[in-house]
């Protein structure tokens, strides 16, 4: 599957600091990758509607962890997925009278567009679903064998397969959550707990047995059918950046059963520990709500470009806020974004200013330390408000330091 264009990264003088992530699992701050090399595995969208900006947050976010490990001078290798065959874009698609390839295909291209303008860096590795069916099934007739999975009759003919939860002790310690919570959390996120013939509520789907009018492929051993949810992403992060990789990313929504089952079908599959590093963003609401397609209640990234504001403004809005804290999308939000954005180029525009010595080391600190961006943009703020008053000393080419550093670390072309 192809990618988008990559934005110009500019060089910053020295290195940055390593980055230190809160871990879901332990609820510890830890170095995110302690090696040379940085790889990161970030779940992508199921394309049946335009990007909304709980999406533009979660890559956002992401995007400034690449940008923090390639400051320090680490080799980044991110990969993610698109899940373009699935109930929701079937639904979609047969309610809009749409065939599914071209919802697909255009709400992909729809994405793409709006992360080359939010000056998102696009994975190395980046596959679909569809192109991954045979690897999958491949993943599902391998688990069959070796009695950690188990079918179950389908309404149409054929078996649904399902993982077996109870071949894996260490089901849970990805979200540590009670079984009542995952039971409600699994009926509400894809789940089907009450499906008659599992052995367990929270045995996931790992292959859908064809049913009539819905696509689906031959897979030898397993039978015609396709993919389930969670298993689809461990292949492609196994496959993209082998095991166990550095960091799992994707909003908190995703914790469980996602991630939680992710893992277990790497560990089933004889992988071991997925990643290292479980990391989650929070959920960004509107009106009240968290932005959701089943609510409605969307801001689409799209939707604000078409209406004439700057895509760099948007991600300031984003960057306002910490990456793992739930927060509300207001207009004021977004004013205070185009302000600021303002406000920067003002005070970047001439060729001296105060020294940026200490902005450099302020915003790659501020970046290392879980990513905490609001502090970051404090740093900047601080800089342009003295650059505008002509307080201090001036230092020629300060300007130009503090652009490439906003431009580098946080992706804020000015």
């Amino acid at each position: 599957m192809l990618t988008w264009p990559a934005p110009q990264i500019p060089r910053l003088p020295g290195t940055g600091e390593p980055v230190r992530l809160l871990d879901t699992s332990t609820g510890e701050v830890v170095v995110a990758a302690p090696g040379p090399t940085a790889r990161l595995y970030v779940c992508g969208i199921t394309p049946y509607d335009a990007t909304h900006m709980g999406h533009a947050a979660t890559y956002v976010a992401f995007d400034v962890l690449g940008r923090a490990w390639r400051d320090a001078g680490q080799e980044v290798t991110y990969a993610s997925n698109v899940t373009d065959v699935d109930d929701p874009l079937l639904e979609r698609a047969t309610a809009t009278g749409v065939d599914w390839r071209d919802l697909a295909a255009d709400q992909t291209a729809l994405f793409a567009a709006d992360m080359t303008a939010l000056g998102v860096v696009p994975p190395d590795v980046y596959r679909g679903v569809v192109e991954s069916v045979d690897r999958v099934a491949a993943a599902v007739r391998t688990l069959l064998d070796r009695g950690a999975a188990y079918r179950v009759p389908a309404p149409d003919g054929g078996d649904d397969v399902y993982a077996d939860l109870a071949a894996d002790p260490a089901f849970g310690t990805v979200a540590r959550l009670d079984e009542a919570t995952m039971l409600a959390l699994s009926a509400e996120r894809g789940g089907d707990p009450d499906r008659a013939g599992k052995r367990s509520p929270l045995d996931p789907l790992l292959w859908r047995a064809e049913r009539a009018g819905e696509p689906a492929w031959d897979a030898p051993g397993v039978g015609r059918g396709r993919p389930g949810w969670h298993v689809e992403c461990a292949v492609i992060a196994a496959d993209g950046l082998g095991v166990p990789y550095d960091v799992q990313g994707g909003g908190s929504d995703l914790v469980f059963p996602h991630h939680e089952c992710s893992a277990s079908h790497l560990r089933l599959l004889g992988d071991g520990q997925a990643a290292r590093v479980h990391a989650h963003g929070g959920m960004v609401g509107y009106e009240g709500h968290k932005m959701s397609k089943s609510r409605g209640n969307l801001v689409l990234v799209s939707r604000l470009l078409a209406d004439g504001v700057e895509p760099m403004a948007v991600r300031l809005a984003v960057l306002a806020h910490r990456y793992r804290d739930d927060w509300e999308w207001t207009d004021g939000g977004l004013a205070q974004a185009r302000e600021r954005l303002a406000t920067w180029r003002r005070a970047m525009s001439g060729n001296g200013g105060p020294d940026a010595t200490p902005v450099l080391a302020g915003v790659r600190a501020a970046v290392a330390d879980d990513l905490d961006t609001p502090r970051a943009i404090a740093v900047v703020d601080a800089w342009a408000a003295a650059a505008l008053a002509g307080q201090g000393p001036t230092h020629e080419g300060a300007p130009g330091v503090v652009a490439r550093t906003v431009d580098a670390l946080l992706g804020v072309r000015l």
